[in-house]
């Protein structure tokens, strides 16, 4: 390899490496939408989404945040999980919406597996509002899907599908 071939590389490393700056309820106006929701409800436009409802993941739980994420793939798997847990067989929703208030990274991705918020996934106390549907988009493989329910139920059984809410 050449030193300019050297140099091209390195610069195009540093170019993927981003820095990756923590989203928090005093300094989130840096992050910009547009920003999904993935559920098994049926809401129309202009509803509100609101706080306080039963978790999506864990029968019995009413969630204090309500969750969103800047990828719609992330949203893919909201979406997908919520009505497969569920045990339903329809296909579930994917909402654009905009959060009213703060927000913040979701701990329960945020620098877990990988550093940083790879997913884009926040949290708020505040409602969303819905500003569309996505009337499309790509799901998982029943092969894919059904391996995430699997690791799921693994950590239910060992008492790790903790939620921080």
């Amino acid at each position: 390899m050449t030193d300019q071939e050297r140099d091209e590389s390195a610069s195009d490393e540093d170019a993927g490496d981003v820095a990756w700056v923590p989203v928090t309820l005093e300094q989130c106006d840096h992050v910009e939408g547009p920003f999904y929701h993935g559920t098994k409800s049926t809401v129309e436009i202009g509803e509100q989404l609101v706080a306080g409802h039963g978790s999506n993941f864990q029968e019995g739980r009413i969630s204090n945040n309500i969750y969103f994420s800047a990828l719609v793939e992330t949203a893919v798997w909201g979406a997908e999980l919520a009505t497969a847990l569920a045990g339903s067989s329809e296909r579930g929703h994917i909402y654009v919406v905009e959060p009213t208030g703060p927000f913040e990274d979701d701990p329960n991705v945020t620098n877990k597996r990988f550093p940083g918020n790879v997913t884009q996934s926040y949290r708020t106390r505040d409602p969303l509002l819905v500003v569309d549907e996505l009337p499309s988009w790509d799901g998982h493989t029943p092969d894919v899907l059904n391996a995430m329910l699997d690791n799921i139920a693994r950590l239910r059984e060992q008492g790790l599908d903790v939620i921080e809410d």
